[in-house]
């Protein structure tokens, strides 16, 4: 398959990039700005920026590429961000999803689109409601969260207006090897390595440590997109997560024991959010059901392989 890659130069799009290339598909990975870096593809494929507030750019970008399916990644995707800097976040998490499947439309293509959501969509979830379904009726409490329920929706409009075929997924907590700072792991492990390096006292500072994530690695995430694009269902949201929820303090506590110093915590006001959910955890039933994938990289794996890339990345 020709896949299109909208948000390639992100953490997840480097790990999808290696996900499809291994399974053999033509790979055109397309990065949000021209300036930010992309993987490099293998002689054959191709890789490219673009501005998705630019709709000529990205109809130029799909007659290009004529792409048989298209992974959209591209997103702002911090929620302390989204509450910091909400405009930016509706403008490219919305228009830039109008944006594309406007492009698509217009030129009367026919891919098969992975529109990547959230579980933040979800809102306030009470503990006796995990796991959670997709059934369960979506209520976002943070910007970044009403901008992709507002893309979801937007996705499901598409399919049943025009008869596009988009699937959509509302993905949990994930992470792994080349996450950047600004989520809870990659933060974890930047400043264990910055204290092993003698570069900071040896106290990490920590938000609510009290809560509970439904946590995945990213190779398998990619792994489930894939398996989503070749058997997912047009026009149905699918829940992507490890079936698992894990408190912080252990992910914490688990990450100390691999530090190669003593290193203590304490809690910092300026890491705690403005309304956070005690547990999510996620019901995988359906992926699993339409498409056989299930999660296979165990957490410890994963911590250990985060924490030495970021040993690795700071040299």
């Amino acid at each position: 398959m020709r896949v299109l890659i909208v948000g390639a130069s992100g953490f997840v799009g480097k790990h999808l990039i290696d996900n499809l290339l291994a399974d053999g598909h033509d790979v055109h990975a397309c990065g949000v700005e021209p300036a930010l870096s992309i993987p490099a593809v293998p002689p054959g494929h191709q890789h490219s920026g673009i501005d998705l507030l630019d709709s000529g750019s990205l109809r130029r970008l799909l007659e290009a590429a004529r792409p048989e399916w298209i992974v959209h990644l591209a997103a702002q995707s911090s929620v302390a961000r989204s509450w910091e800097n909400p405009v930016p976040t509706m403008r490219i998490n919305i228009e830039g999803t109008i944006n594309l499947l406007d492009a698509v439309r217009h030129l009367e293509m026919r891919p098969r689109i992975l529109l990547v959501g959230s579980s933040e969509e979800y809102g306030k979830v009470e503990e006796a409601e995990n796991p959670i379904a997709e059934t369960r009726h979506p209520a976002p409490m943070n910007p970044y969260a009403v901008s992709k329920y507002a893309q979801e929706q937007l996705g499901i409009l598409y399919a049943k207006a025009y008869g596009m075929d988009i699937i959509l997924t509302r993905s949990f907590n994930h992470f792994g090897p080349g996450q950047g700072r600004g989520f809870v792991v990659p933060d974890f492990c930047a400043q264990i390595v910055d204290i092993e390096r003698g570069l900071s006292e040896p106290v990490i500072r920590v938000g609510n440590l009290d809560v509970y994530r439904d946590f995945t690695d990213v190779r398998d995430v990619v792994d489930a997109y894939r398996a989503l694009l070749h058997k997912g269902v047009s026009g149905e949201v699918y829940n992507v997560g490890s079936g698992n929820d894990y408190c912080i303090r252990q992910i914490l506590v688990d990450l100390l024991h691999l530090s190669l110093k003593k290193i203590s915590y304490e809690v910092s006001p300026d890491k705690m959010r403005p309304v956070e959910n005690i547990r999510i955890q996620a019901d995988i039933g359906k992926i699993n059901t339409s498409t056989g994938w299930i999660p296979k990289i165990g957490i410890d794996a994963t911590l250990r392989d985060s924490l030495d890339y970021s040993r690795k990345a700071t040299r």
